[in-house]
């Protein structure tokens, strides 16, 4: 493969987007719903899959597509194009508060394993595909059942990562333990597993769940500290229960004891 060489400017702190400078005839695919604005003269064009392999013909189109159908994402991919003379700028947006992560492919020997939703946008040219788990455990409890993204190729990709973003570097047979959703991605010589928690306690009171994600070196790990799904949850908690009416849980006063002693529905 040889993926367009972008260049590119993160900004923002909680509420990143990518800026990417596109030369004549360079061009960047993105996840549907991701894209903030271009240049006058960028081309757009919704392309069945990335788009990576070119002569394909409309059999293979389809089959690209329906791999990620199995990740639950669109048929679809948005790519864009510098078609004119002079540099021109595209921009993506991050879907909810966190990092962008820049990775460079070439780094990770062509090959970089991410959760299903974690994918932004790439440098024409880079494959996005599937990665199957091998492990029954890993796929029944991993919290990403038995597929995750397969990103493949030596350009650029850009994934997200919901709150703060850890990256942790692990040497041969060094082993970390993660809470089973705050995994963005990962290298591919990390062997990734499941671990039971086990104890009574820890089991039942615990409130982290029944297993660890167990990962494995040598390689490259990315952490979030926030997930979407405990983002989610927290706010569904929170909502305001029949027809929308605050039920003032932090004081006998209701709504009007709210604004002495804080919000504790968290």
């Amino acid at each position: 493969m040889n993926a367009h060489e972008i260049d590119y400017q993160l900004y923002g702190e909680e509420m990143q987007y990518v800026e990417i400078e596109l030369d004549p005839q360079e061009g960047v695919v993105a996840e549907a719903g991701s894209f903030m604005m271009m240049d006058d003269g960028i081309k757009m064009e919704t392309i069945f899959g990335d788009g990576s392999t070119k002569n394909e013909g409309f059999l293979g189109s389809i089959l690209g597509a329906g791999k990620r159908i199995l990740t639950g994402e669109s048929l679809f991919m948005t790519a864009f194009y510098n078609n004119l003379v002079g540099k021109r700028k595209v921009s993506f947006a991050s879907p909810y508060p966190g990092k962008i992560i820049p990775i460079d492919l070439t780094e990770f020997g062509g090959k970089f394993i991410c959760q299903k939703d974690a994918f932004l946008c790439a440098a024409k040219g880079v494959s996005v595909g599937i990665e199957f788990s091998k492990r029954l455990g890993r796929g029944l409890f991993g919290g990403e059942g038995f597929i995750m993204q397969k990103l493949e190729g030596d350009g650029l990709v850009f994934v997200h990562a919901g709150g703060t973003m850890a990256k942790k570097v692990l040497q041969a047979g060094e082993t970390l333990r993660v809470d089973t959703g705050c995994i963005v991605g990962f290298t591919q010589h990390i062997d990734y597993d499941i671990e039971f928690i086990g104890g009574i306690k820890n089991t039942i009171f615990g409130g982290e769940g029944l297993f660890f994600a167990k990962l494995q070196g040598p390689g490259t790990v990315y952490i979030q500290s926030l997930p979407f799904s405990r983002l989610a949850g927290r706010v569904l908690a929170s909502a305001p229960k029949g027809g929308g009416k605050n039920k003032g849980e932090g004081s006998i006063l209701g709504g009007i004891g709210d604004l002495l002693d804080g919000d504790n529905r968290f």
